[in-house]
């Protein structure tokens, strides 16, 4: 067995290792300062982005090693003609492909807010049964791709159809890297599918969106008790006798955007109202930014169309099998295994865009 070497994407441009330990050098110089302290909130900052440059070096260090020491286990493999060893030097290129490959990922994901955890929404459109049956078929979808990360989902806010599916889900998604990784699901999503609510047995075709926030801290964005109003109201969904008989959901309206928000899904008003104000601050954050960058293109005398968008993915199970992203070309016939979480090929396609490794 003669087995094609692959050279190590670890000394690839997206790591930029000269830049990474210049900056941590800085960084370090800077923390020994006198006045290091004397702003608290920037001190942790920067603390933060030590550390994880420290990580990725250390990391890319451990790797390059063990690549190293695998290039040699396979020369001497193939010099003396050893199978067996060939094999185990190949199992193991395997498993530092996919820790290099992680460990890329990680790079990559080097935005302010990356690193954090994510509120994903999920909407059906015009449709009724149809989008929102998609509608939970998708939520359905990425809890189990979370659930396969490791990262943790709790649904905040989930409003059934009145036949089938939802009219609407706010899932919070706790974990290293959900809002780097889920940004890449953001858009319309297009199922094309033999209804299983038409009695005819017509094709249909149902839309929904995705929006992904990012779970934002207290200190980004400052909300005025007096700039809100806040509701309770009865649960409508799952969650026990005790939820459905008394007033322990809670709405919140932001009067001056009016950015509305509601949780139901704790039996506790208290942690509803939290739990609802973390989301509210999620989609403040992204309405200044949105009105910022607005501002900033009619400046530069750029328009911006606004409207519902084309699909980003389709998912088609009627008449073939096909699930195809528009923007990327990746796709499978696998259709089932993604509708059950699997959409990494589709998520790290999107993310490892050249344009994108060049974007800040």
């Amino acid at each position: 067995m003669r087995r094609q070497w692959r050279k190590s994407k670890t000394s690839g441009p997206i790591f930029d290792l000269p830049a990474k330990a210049q900056r941590a050098e800085q960084l370090e110089q800077i923390a020994q300062g006198p006045d290091f302290w004397k702003e608290p909130d920037r001190a942790q900052r920067l603390l933060r982005e030590l550390g994880e440059l420290k990580e990725t070096l250390s990391l890319h260090a451990a790797l390059r090693s063990e690549v190293e020491d695998q290039r040699t286990m396979l020369e001497l493999a193939r010099e003396a003609d050893d199978e067996e060893a060939l094999k185990e030097v190949e199992g193991t290129v395997k498993t530092l492909e996919q820790r290099i490959s992680d460990l890329e990922l990680r790079v990559l994901l080097s935005g302010p807010h990356d690193r954090g955890n994510a509120i994903l929404s999920i909407n059906p459109g015009a449709g009724g049964t149809e989008s929102q049956d998609w509608a939970q078929m998708l939520l359905r979808m990425y809890v189990r791709w979370c659930d396969g990360r490791g990262l943790k989902t709790q649904v905040l806010d989930l409003q059934p159809g009145e036949e089938a599916g939802i009219k609407g889900a706010v899932v919070s998604v706790v974990g290293p890297y959900a809002y780097g990784t889920l940004k890449a699901e953001v858009g319309v999503h297009r199922l094309v599918r033999i209804s299983p609510f038409d009695a005819s047995h017509r094709r249909h075709t149902s839309f929904a969106s995705v929006a992904v926030l990012p779970e934002v801290e207290e200190v980004e964005v400052v909300i005025n008790e007096k700039d809100l109003k806040i509701e309770t109201f009865r649960a409508s969904g799952h969650g026990g006798q005790h939820v459905n008989v008394t007033d322990s959901a809670v709405r919140i309206t932001h009067l001056p955007t009016g950015t509305v928000v509601s949780c139901q899904n704790e039996r506790s008003q208290h942690k509803n109202k939290a739990l609802a104000m973390k989301v509210l601050r999620s989609r403040l954050y992204e309405h200044f930014r949105e009105k910022q960058e607005q501002e900033m293109q009619a400046l530069a005398g750029e328009k911006k169309e606004i409207a519902w968008g084309s699909q980003i993915r389709s998912y088609i199970l009627a008449p073939y099998q096909l699930v195809k992203d528009h923007r990327t070309g990746v796709e499978t016939g696998n259709v089932e295994a993604v509708l059950s979480g699997a959409i990494d090929p589709f998520v790290n396609a999107y993310l490892f865009q050249p344009a994108r490794r060049l974007s800040p």
